[in-house]
């Protein structure tokens, strides 16, 4: 299968620039894969405050509660590993020790002061170069290691502490689509009205963007309709922002994202499917984290006649899940709009049928509908 069967034209003025001031208020594109769904059409416009009534009494919504942290450092090098410069260009110094972004997109488990991150102007910065972020520095790092397309290692030079420090200096890591830098706003707006709290160990760099449309109004009609709900944790990582750079799409390869899975989730969701109830996931990240984990169930345990379930623990998954999966776990899915040839939709079209996701995604071109991260929902069922 081919990248550039999942090619849809996009205007730039479809993308959402900002969030609504309401979050509830978004449309809400409903497919059914049933043959005949929708009286034929496959789809139906509606709005997101009316999802609740789109769930059956005795379906499991399953959420991703885990918190965007401002991952986006902004500091300056040292220059001290530059290239011999020319004398006929006095200014190359200044550019050297100019502006450096940082985007840390994934702790180092054995060493806490180690991160994998996306560094720009990233052809400039190579191994041994120090980095000072904070006026006056609070954060000081040398890299350690150089990737491509801009990836590096990073070790930070160990303080007392360090996450107090960069959610003091770090900016909200918005999307690259999203052309403005990030304001005080987004650190409310960019975040779920589930997320964990503060000072959780949440090291998430992008937002499970389904969820940002939920207010605590929604939940408390969800859960009022008797609807179970479960909580279960992915930190969204640099998968997030590469591009696949492949022909074929068997030939990716995702980036690993940390997970946690509870006992009480894990119980609900086996119970779920134990009563052939739908478990309904709230975004991609969900999905991934559900579907990985029944995939090392299976494989822990292939010869018990359990059927399909999933266990507690915690890991780091890194399953592509594209047209030809079988889903053990997620029947229904909330999602937003994803980029074309992203892995993201992709898996939209592994659960709804590439075809059928492809005309809805043309539809909603057509019909003005908000896309990415701030913009509309896709209901999947």
């Amino acid at each position: 299968m081919l990248v550039s069967d999942f090619q849809y034209d996009l205007p730039p003025e479809r993308i959402a620039q900002e969030p609504l001031a309401d979050r509830a208020a978004s449309r809400l594109l409903c497919l059914n894969r049933l043959p005949g769904g929708w009286q034929g059409q496959g789809w139906q416009d509606r709005s997101f405050r009316e999802f609740p009534g789109l769930l059956r009494p005795d379906d499991l919504l399953v959420v991703n509660n885990t918190r965007v942290f401002p991952a986006r450092l902004y500091g300056h090098r040292s220059g001290q590993r530059a290239q011999p410069l020319s004398p006929h260009n006095p200014a190359a110094r200044d550019f050297l020790r100019g502006r450096v972004e940082v985007l840390l997109t994934r702790q180092v488990a054995d060493d806490p002061n180690e991160w994998e991150c996306l560094v720009r102007p990233g052809r400039k910065i190579g191994i041994g170069e120090r980095l000072y972020f904070g006026d006056p520095p609070e954060l000081e790092a040398e890299v350690t290691e150089r990737g491509s397309f801009g990836e590096r290692r990073i070790r930070f030079a160990p303080v007392a502490d360090f996450f107090a420090r960069v959610e003091r200096i770090g900016h909200v890591p918005l999307p690259p689509y999203i052309d403005r830098d990030d304001r005080a706003a987004d650190r409310e707006r960019y975040q779920t009205v589930y997320a964990q709290a503060p000072g959780s160990m949440a090291r998430s760099v992008a937002a499970p963007t389904a969820g940002l449309h939920f207010t605590s109004e929604i939940l408390d009609e969800i859960r009022g309709r008797g609807i179970e709900i479960a909580e279960i944790t992915l930190h969204v990582g640099l998968g997030t922002f590469q591009p696949v750079r492949v022909e074929k799409v068997e030939d990716h390869k995702l980036h690993r994202e940390w997970y946690e899975i509870p006992a009480e989730a894990a119980q609900a969701i086996n119970l779920a499917k134990a009563q052939k109830r739908r478990v309904v996931a709230v975004g991609t990240t969900t999905v991934r984290t559900l579907e990985y984990a029944a995939e090392c169930a299976a494989r822990h345990a292939a010869e018990s006649a359990g059927g399909d379930c999933i266990e507690t623990g915690r890991g780091e998954a890194d399953l592509f899940i594209h047209p030809g999966h079988r889903f053990r776990i997620v029947d229904a899915l909330l999602t937003n709009f994803h980029l074309p040839q992203s892995t993201l939709l992709m898996l939209v079209c592994a659960l709804g049928g590439k075809d059928l996701v492809m005309s809805a995604y043309r539809h909603a071109v057509e019909a003005g509908y908000r896309f990415y991260s701030y913009g509309d929902c896709m209901f999947v069922e």
